[in-house]
């Protein structure tokens, strides 16, 4: 069995092993993965930290053998929470700007490894617990974009999987996936700040999500990250004067 490890800013996880093949995901950098095989210049890989699977370049990583990703395993991981934290890397001496939610493994005088390659934090960050809401409003006006999982485009779920990592919380890729996990809360008028309410298409679909800032806002991504109005019925959009979403459970997760 071969692993790796993701050595750039951000790489784009695709539904085919083909540059025009539509993105699924995004890998960030210090992100792990299995390889289920391989095509060309391509890898068909499990991601460690939420088991999504999808293409990726083999350029674009390092690859480890089962020994070395046990032993990288072993480390203590500090997340990038800020939308742009810049590094080294020190045997070419460029710089990369990393989005938040990267994972920086055994970083020791702020020096750390990924495979055999040396990088340099630029300005120490520190482990710490991000109020929830506070860093959720880091996104507020980020765009919409399938797959997208940064400050510079993320979709609904990966916004919501994104903004609970940092509180100590992984959620699956997808909202569908999400809706499996957590506690169900059974009214509406019961939901507390920080819950996923999910919501469905005609076909009973889980399409959505979105977290509760209260029982009558809502954060979410659609267009934008946004705080919209929430009822029964589901999201009110004051922009569009229609509901865009209806409800189907709410989840506890904390």
């Amino acid at each position: 069995m071969q692993y790796g490890l993701i050595y750039l800013s951000i790489v784009p996880l695709r539904e085919e092993p083909a540059h025009r093949s539509q993105q699924v995901s995004q890998m960030l950098f210090g992100e792990a993965f299995t390889v289920l095989e391989t095509e060309d210049q391509w890898l068909k890989i499990q991601t460690e930290h939420d088991g999504y699977e999808g293409w990726i370049q083999a350029l674009q990583c390092v690859l480890l053998d089962a020994a070395s990703f046990q032993q990288h395993k072993q480390k203590q991981v500090q997340f990038t929470h800020e939308p742009v934290t810049t590094i080294r890397r020190n045997d070419k001496n460029s710089l990369l700007h990393l989005p938040a939610g990267c994972r920086l493994a055994g970083v020791d005088d702020d020096k750390f490894m990924v495979g055999n390659i040396q990088f340099e934090l630029l300005h120490s960050i520190y482990l710490k617990k991000n109020n929830l809401f506070r860093y959720a409003n880091t996104f507020l006006n980020t765009p919409y974009l399938w797959g997208g999982r940064t400050h510079f485009g993320i979709d609904c779920s990966g916004f919501v999987q994104a903004v609970y990592l940092q509180n100590g919380i992984q959620l699956k890729r997808d909202a569908w996936q999400q809706a499996e996990q957590g506690t169900a809360v059974d009214f509406l008028q019961s939901a507390l700040p920080g819950d996923l309410a999910f919501f469905d298409n005609e076909e009973g679909r889980i399409v959505h999500v979105g977290i509760m800032i209260n029982n009558g806002q809502i954060i979410h991504a659609s267009g934008s990250v946004k705080i919209d109005r929430i009822d029964d019925q589901g999201i009110y959009s004051a922009e569009l004067k229609k509901y865009t979403h209806k409800l189907r459970i709410i989840k506890r997760f904390f």
